[in-house]
């Protein structure tokens, strides 16, 4: 009978390091061994000498090694998505999945997939489309001191306003629901145009049109109204009543009218928008330097000394952020020139 060989102890402290036990396990024919090493020694051969020296590993390889190859789709699977860098760019996936950004994504590209979840559902394909521009509202981004959706505290007087004209030069008006803004919120003429919905204590409101600055001794939230306007809060002898009033957008056929200041020339010109439903941010000209945005003056032109622009395409921006372009426009001083279009209502 043939006695079992000792086990070396070496040998069987190795074979506790393996996933599997040896115990009931088949040996595999040496020839077998040859033919899998020969195959492995091909094979890494054949990588050795690739163009791109085969998958890296290690510090300068990274996630290269799991890199997908060009082709083989747009979707990414999760395990790549988790090797996503702070440079990565999203993919394209066929169908529409709920957005996981990885804790490596930039936020540009977070704030764009949240922007444009409902565009990309709605896209053919389901792929993931620009983020679509809407027109603005809510917070108006080039509002000064007055904006919309806020209440301000104030008070009310009233003044003989002749025949209508004031310091946004307008001209005279037969139109008797305006008032004169401080000088804190007329802020060098951002208020001119602006409708403005006043209340009083007692319930009673009126909507009026700032056409005019109220100086010193005005103080900030006080609206000097028309006499008209004031008698439709309370008596004129009141003289002065607490109100609180907000900015309006208001509902109008009107559209914008341009007019250019007495003295304008192709040499220096100043350019001023009448009837526009929004209050206005910005007036600017095509030059050959591009859009020239002009200085404003507290008399409501926008001014342009060197005479740029002047007779050009002229852009207004409203504090919502909407640009209207007016073209074909002439040099002609003082003359109301109307024009066909209007900012949105808001």
């Amino acid at each position: 009978m043939l006695t079992e060989p000792q086990k070396d102890p070496a040998v069987a402290t190795s074979s506790h390091r393996r996933s599997r036990p040896e115990r009931g396990s088949r040996r595999v024919p040496v020839v077998t061994v040859v033919a899998v090493a020969a195959v492995a020694l091909v094979v890494s051969l054949v990588m050795a000498f690739r163009p791109d020296g085969g998958a890296r590993t290690g510090a300068e390889g990274g996630a290269a090694a799991v890199a997908p190859v060009a082709g083989a789709g747009a979707s990414a699977s999760p395990a790549a998505s988790a090797t996503t860098g702070p440079s990565a760019t999203p993919s394209l996936s066929p169908s529409p999945k709920p957005s996981t950004a990885s804790p490596g994504a930039t936020a540009r590209e977070t704030a764009t997939t949240a922007a444009g979840a409902g565009a990309a559902a709605a896209s053919p394909g389901g792929r993931r489309a620009a983020p679509v521009a809407r027109a603005a509202s809510g917070p108006a981004p080039a509002a000064g001191r007055i904006r919309p959706g806020t209440a301000y505290q104030g008070v009310a007087t009233s003044y003989d306003i002749g025949d209508g004209d004031g310091a946004c030069s307008y001209g005279p008006t037969s139109d008797v629901m305006t008032a004169a803004m401080n000088t804190a919120d007329y802020e060098t003429a951002k208020a001119c145009g602006a409708y403005v919905l006043v209340r009083a204590g007692n319930g009673a409101s009126v909507t009026v049109r700032i056409t005019n600055e109220c100086p010193a001794p005005c103080e900030a939230g006080q609206l000097d109204l028309s006499r008209q306007a004031f008698a439709r809060l309370a008596a004129l002898s009141a003289g002065r009543i607490p109100v609180t009033w907000s900015l309006l957008s208001p509902s109008t056929s009107d559209t914008v009218s341009i007019r250019y200041k007495t003295g304008s020339t192709q040499y220096w010109c100043g350019i001023q928008a009448i009837g526009h439903r929004n209050p206005l941010a910005l007036l600017e000209v095509r030059t050959s330097a591009g859009w020239t945005r002009l200085a404003r003056t507290g008399y409501n032109y926008f001014l342009s000394e060197q005479g740029a622009g002047c007779g050009g395409p002229i852009r207004l921006t409203d504090i919502y952020g909407e640009r209207l372009t007016v073209e074909g426009i002439a040099v002609r001083a003082n003359a109301v020139q109307g024009t066909t279009v209007q900012f949105a209502r808001h």
